[in-house]
């Protein structure tokens, strides 16, 4: 069968690749270049394979990994302005040229970390999956973890909080939670969102933290109670109003309220006068902070917050009674 030549301007073959779906291999080198090479029907692109890493944390059930990944993806989306490549075209200079954008949206270096480690994790992936070979494309980029400032208040300051009078009812409530966290050693936000009203018995608060899965048991003191009588609900099975209903979006629920009060602590802070940007994480470094001056021993505190790191910390904890754990907790409310 003789050859076939068809001679073809660059805008007819893109219109028929376009129009007619006509994928072709092309053995030239200098047309199969990183900046011209066409994806073939059988060749995955990076986007398409970051999506479906995605699709996989979906059926796992790891609803924070699959947030995470999702904003990344959502983020090298936008800065590569819908365009798909192949995961070969993910070069070192790409990724630096990335890595300044994201600088120039004013994000600190563990956020632009945050972004590149997902896109990293997502690379070696496909690396492994035989998509590209290895190029080392983060090898100039940061996606390291820099040391944050600590963000702890003064037990002054919490007495400041406490005494903050404000008719505004979102502010006084944001006010609260803080303070209900502060109470209840540094609880974290999202432990504190599923507490449920049968998880106080005898004196007794008990949950599991989301975190690491640990048991822990904290004396029900009256400064907990007095917050949550403040917001309690009959028709409501949880402890605290971040959850209303069960319908498979629990967590976005207590996000949107985690936000809110996040944005109305600030407004607390600069109307008392706290420098520090107030969250509700920093009720948490604030009462190991104040526990600590107050010369609480750091085995005990570790053990009040609920720390699992470190081996050596936790054989040395199973010795501790929990008594000493709410006494030391009963100090610090009692000195605010």
């Amino acid at each position: 069968m003789p050859d076939i030549i068809i001679h073809l301007s660059h805008q007819q073959l893109e219109e028929l690749l376009q129009n007619n779906k006509i994928y072709i291999n092309f053995s030239d080198t200098s047309v199969d270049s990183q900046s011209n090479k066409v994806p073939e029907r059988h060749e995955t692109t990076f986007f398409c394979f970051f999506k479906a890493q995605i699709d996989k944390l979906k059926n796992g059930g790891n609803q924070r990994t699959l947030e995470t990944y999702r904003a990344a993806y959502k983020k090298f989306q936008t800065y590569m302005k819908g365009k798909d490549i192949l995961p070969g075209q993910i070069t070192s200079d790409l990724m630096e040229a990335y890595q300044v954008y994201l600088r120039e949206q004013d994000l600190a270096m563990n956020t632009v970390s945050f972004y590149m480690r997902i896109l990293r994790a997502v690379y070696h992936k496909a690396v492994d999956q035989g998509l590209t070979i290895d190029h080392h494309p983060f090898r100039h980029v940061y996606t390291g973890m820099a040391k944050t400032s600590k963000r702890a208040i003064t037990i002054e300051e919490i007495r400041t909080l406490k005494e903050f009078p404000t008719d505004d009812k979102e502010l006084m409530f944001a006010r609260d939670m803080f303070l209900f966290s502060f109470y209840t050693r540094g609880m974290s936000f999202v432990d504190m969102a599923n507490l449920k009203k049968n998880d106080v018995k005898n004196g007794i608060l008990t949950y599991k933290r989301r975190k690491t899965g640990q048991d822990l048991h904290i004396r029900w003191e009256k400064k907990m109670q007095d917050i949550v009588s403040k917001y309690a609900s009959d028709t409501n099975e949880y402890l605290l109003p971040f959850i209303h209903k069960r319908n498979g979006k629990e967590r976005s629920q207590y996000r949107y309220s985690q936000t809110i009060i996040n944005h109305n602590l600030k407004i607390v802070a600069r109307q008392v006068g706290i420098s520090q940007k107030l969250t509700m994480y920093v009720a948490r470094h604030s009462w190991a902070t104040i526990a600590r001056q107050m010369k609480v021993p750091i085995e005990v505190i570790s053990r009040g917050m609920g720390h699992t790191n470190q081996k050596t910390t936790e054989i040395y904890l199973k010795s501790i009674d929990v008594n000493i754990i709410d006494e030391a907790n009963s100090r610090i409310l009692n000195s605010i």
